[in-house]
């Protein structure tokens, strides 16, 4: 989460020499980082970078881990269940699927995502 999401996309862009997609997140972008062409990383996404703005705004400038779960509402709940706090419930990410944010019993916050159902063919 970051005030100028375009200028740290930028710098990591520049530093990391990865590329860079936007995500629509209505009246704004956040973006998505991803392995170069020529990169020997596998995963299809190295990070994201996220505006301070909205249900993001109360969240401080940090890296946050995300875990990719099966169902993240399914998550959400359990969390809820055993009195971790749910900062962010979960939400559409433009195409890329559902995220949510909980804040830990340490206090640390930890995003977790699920990818979209794959097309059926």
């Amino acid at each position: 989460m970051t005030a100028d999401a375009p200028a740290i996309r930028d710098f990591y862009a520049a530093v990391v020499g990865c590329e860079t997609s936007a995500v629509p997140m209505g009246t704004f972008e956040d973006f998505c980082l991803h392995p170069a062409p020529d990169s020997p990383q596998l995963p299809p996404k190295i990070a994201s970078i996220c505006h301070a703005l909205g249900t993001n705004a109360a969240f401080p400038s940090a890296w946050q881990v995300c875990i990719t779960v099966a169902k993240s509402e399914a998550s959400v709940a359990t969390a809820t269940s055993r009195r971790d706090t749910v900062s962010k419930p979960a939400v559409t990410m433009g195409a890329s699927g559902l995220y949510a944010v909980i804040q830990v019993p340490s206090g640390a916050f930890c995003g977790l995502f699920e990818y979209p159902a794959p097309a059926s063919k």
